[in-house]
């Protein structure tokens, strides 16, 4: 049994280092079309109707962050920032339900 939390383990660093390394590294090379949502709107003609949403002065609006020359930079560091935010708020969740059964 404690082999098999090892390997658990092994497989969760492995996943979380897989992730971080493709939102740090591949990031940078996602297409900058437009979304599909955007795209409907654009179509449609109510895109100069949107508002910016009440986080679009955050350090991470726009899938970068603010503040970096680099783009390359500031998009790795933004994808890297999301995949250890989601891990964070992941974890903290399984660990409450886990506490509650």
């Amino acid at each position: 049994m404690n082999q098999s939390k090892n390997n658990l383990k092994k497989f969760y660093a492995l996943f979380f280092l897989a992730a971080l390394s493709l939102a740090g590294g591949l990031s940078y090379y996602a297409s900058s079309s437009p979304d599909g949502l955007e795209k409907v709107a654009e179509d449609e003609g109510f895109l100069e109707s949107a508002q910016d949403s009440a986080l679009s002065n955050s350090p991470l609006a726009d899938y970068g962050l603010v503040g970096l020359d680099s783009e390359r930079l500031s998009v790795g560091i933004a994808g890297v920032v999301g995949v250890v935010a989601t891990a964070v708020i992941a974890l903290a969740l399984f660990t409450l339900i886990k506490k509650r059964s």
